[in-house]
């Protein structure tokens, strides 16, 4: 049987240490002396500089960009903490990349999601802790404890307290469960943007279901990655007659024109999570970054003291 040692250790890679120093806060101690570096080659160096044997180990990478260098980074380490005889290693992901290929949508497509499920398996994890994946069914693909935490609270909780919301709408048809529930906490009604998607990375909206003439929109997502789908639905809410638009994530991953297109759409504040680190010169004054620390923080505590997760869900 598995047991694990009288003391906590966290340990980060590059992908977003200011969240990892976060957490390491709020739970009172500091983050692992651990080296994380490259060779001339590009090749992902580790090397944990104190003693893990027997311990219960928390490693922090989100798998962001640069993707695959992440994601090596976190396999390594969870290799290195193995090797070392490490108790307990917990993944904690706060963005779990590749998650969107989590199922053969042509023939002849991988399963991506499945595949990186079995890498960190592989390498030696016990368990994986992560935010919101784009589909909750990825939580099947492993074969250890999954805790799939939720980040739509943390955004409610936001926009109750500092914005009037007339409507909540779901960006799709997939986020229609989503809207539901904050639609439900706020008493408003839903409306959905039907959309189809004719190849990766372009959206073209079809039509609004629900009324949003006159409304104070709320859109919520898990992801916005090149931002197309939360700008054209935004502009589709404002032909309708909205009167103002908000929008809010989990994971953002603004890549491509993400910024450019954000900067110039209607939407007049976009609130994000900090699951992955927005570099300075991409924050616009329509941003706002609210943390996770402190339910990763809780999660990890629960884990290293064997206590229910399911507080953490209400």
């Amino acid at each position: 049987m598995i047991t694990h040692g009288n003391e906590i250790k966290l340990f980060s890679g590059n992908s977003n240490r200011a969240l990892a120093e976060s957490i390491a806060k709020k739970l009172n101690t500091e983050l692992g002396n651990i080296e994380v570096a490259t060779f001339s080659d590009g090749e992902i160096n580790v090397h944990i500089a104190e003693t893990v044997r027997g311990r219960d180990l928390f490693i922090i990478q989100s798998t962001c960009s640069p993707v695959n260098d992440n994601l090596m980074e976190l396999l390594i380490m969870i290799d290195a903490a193995k090797r070392a005889s490490a108790g307990r290693i917990t993944a904690v992901i706060p963005y779990f990349g590749y998650a969107r290929q989590d199922r053969k949508a042509r023939s002849r497509d991988p399963i991506t999601a499945k595949l990186v499920a079995n890498l960190i398996t592989s390498a030696g994890a016990d368990r994986v802790l992560t935010m919101d994946l784009h589909a909750d069914q990825i939580q099947g693909f492993f074969d250890i404890p999954v805790d799939n935490l939720l980040g739509g609270p943390t955004l409610c909780n936001y926009f109750a307290n500092e914005e009037k919301i007339d409507v909540v709408v779901a960006p799709d048809l997939g986020s229609v469960k989503r809207a539901r529930k904050v639609a439900e906490k706020f008493g408003v009604p839903i409306a959905i943007i039907d959309k189809r998607r004719p190849k990766a990375n372009v959206m073209e909206v079809m039509n609004i279901i629900g009324d949003v003439n006159g409304k104070r929109c709320l859109m919520l997502d898990d992801m916005i990655d090149t931002a197309g789908t939360i700008c054209q639905g935004a502009q589709a809410l404002k032909d309708a007659g909205a009167v103002e638009i908000y929008a809010g994530c989990t994971h953002a991953v603004l890549s491509g024109p993400a910024i450019e297109r954000l900067e110039k759409s209607v939407i007049n504040k976009l609130v994000m999570l900090d699951t992955i680190d927005l570099p300075q010169e991409k924050m616009l004054g329509k941003f706002k970054i609210l943390s996770v620390a402190d339910i990763f923080a809780a999660a990890i505590e629960n884990v290293y003291l064997d206590k229910p997760m399911s507080k953490l869900y209400d």
